[in-house]
């Protein structure tokens, strides 16, 4: 039986694996990520590096590795690095539509499948008390964007179109695209 590897540190992709009743264990790569180019070639670049170093360990597996990146254009945002950063984040997406985007890759017995997801959201126009209230909460923290839609986030967010699994951080009907038969692991 083949054995799923994730190769990612984010709980959410871990939850969402998890909700589906799928079987993996989890390989945290230690890989250079692009930081800058077209939003979609870097999500899909860092998802393929992140799967070929997570599962070099494990040549008989099927190594799963996602990254995820907001854009507003060819401007990403990524993990802020401190609160400020955070904020500066939350006043550039307030009453504004970005883009969230996976890259995905799947890599088994050698080769490897990539795809993208694309999911658009609007955030409310932010004031500061509410950004500050976000802020404080330190739930920005390792998210890219500085926001999870799946917890306090959901306050800043007006709509989404697309998949909603993908802004929490795992684009499900992607990954089964490319990967049709993981639910029967």
């Amino acid at each position: 039986m083949t054995q799923l590897v994730l190769a990612s540190r984010s709980p959410q992709r871990r939850a969402i694996l998890e909700q589906l009743g799928i079987e993996f264990s989890v390989s945290v790569p230690e890989v250079e990520e692009l930081e800058a180019g077209p939003p979609i070639e870097v999500a899909v670049e860092n998802a393929y590096r992140k799967a070929s170093a997570g599962g070099a360990g494990s040549p008989d597996a099927l190594v799963l590795g996602v990254d995820t990146v907001v854009a507003v254009g060819p401007r990403m945002y990524g993990k802020p690095a401190d609160a400020a950063a955070a904020r500066a984040t939350l006043e550039a997406l307030s009453g504004r539509r970005h883009a969230v985007i996976s890259g995905v890759c799947v890599i088994e017995s050698g080769r490897h499948r990539t795809a993208a997801a694309t999911t658009q959201v609007e955030f409310r126009g932010l004031n500061e008390p509410l950004i500050e209230w976000y802020v404080r909460s330190g739930e920005w923290r390792e998210r890219a964007g500085g926001y999870a839609i799946q917890g306090r986030g959901a306050a800043l967010v007006e709509r989404i179109e697309g998949d909603y699994s993908n802004v929490v951080g795992l684009p499900v009907a992607t990954l089964l695209q490319i990967a049709p038969g993981l639910l029967a692991l």
